[in-house]
């Protein structure tokens, strides 16, 4: 998927998914509001056959948008890789407000709707914006952390768990 980023340097170069790592150093990890949030802009491959943003792009995007929000706070794909240990996914939920059209920027925030007691278990939610700044979209994701080595959910490491606590929790925030 290609994608183009306002939170990286204005240089008009379309991005893709694999030069994120690169970029990453380069960037603070939030917002102007003091949210984390990421503006893409909606290709040809993320539309459907109504000519609007079809729902796997949604997924697509939030999972995009989490794993940079871990990159940004030190734990790239490789350094999961290196750990034997990531994010799982169990449920998604999506609530479509407006659509998004074609070459439509979406700006994509992430927050903390949930998380159990030790940080096994959390819920993540990204909110989709179009242009105007109207909500498009609702992504609510519940999942844990995956010991890669005897496939069974585990606490995670201190810096990640913190990692995790730092991002702004929703309105309807619980304990899981």
């Amino acid at each position: 998927m290609k994608w183009r980023s306002d939170y990286f340097p204005r240089d008009d170069r379309v991005h893709f998914a694999g030069e994120a790592s690169r970029i990453a150093g380069n960037r603070e990890i939030f917002g102007m509001d003091g949210g984390f949030e990421r503006v893409f802009t909606a290709g040809w491959g993320d539309m459907d056959f109504n000519g609007h943003m079809r729902n796997t792009a949604y997924l697509d995007l939030s999972g995009t948008v989490r794993m940079m929000y871990f990159e940004a706070c030190g734990f790239s794909v490789g350094e999961f890789a290196r750990l034997r240990f990531g994010p799982v996914i169990f449920r998604d939920d999506i609530e479509y407000l407006k659509e998004i059209r074609l070459l439509e920027q979406v700006r994509v925030t992430l927050e903390l709707a949930g998380l159990g007691g030790n940080g096994t278990r959390f819920r993540v939610r990204n909110r989709f914006f179009s242009e105007d700044g109207r909500p498009a979209a609702v992504v609510t994701s519940i999942g844990g952390w995956l010991n890669l080595e005897n496939r069974k959910l585990a606490p995670p490491p201190d810096a990640l768990a913190e990692a995790l606590r730092g991002l702004p929790r929703a309105e309807d925030f619980a304990d899981l």
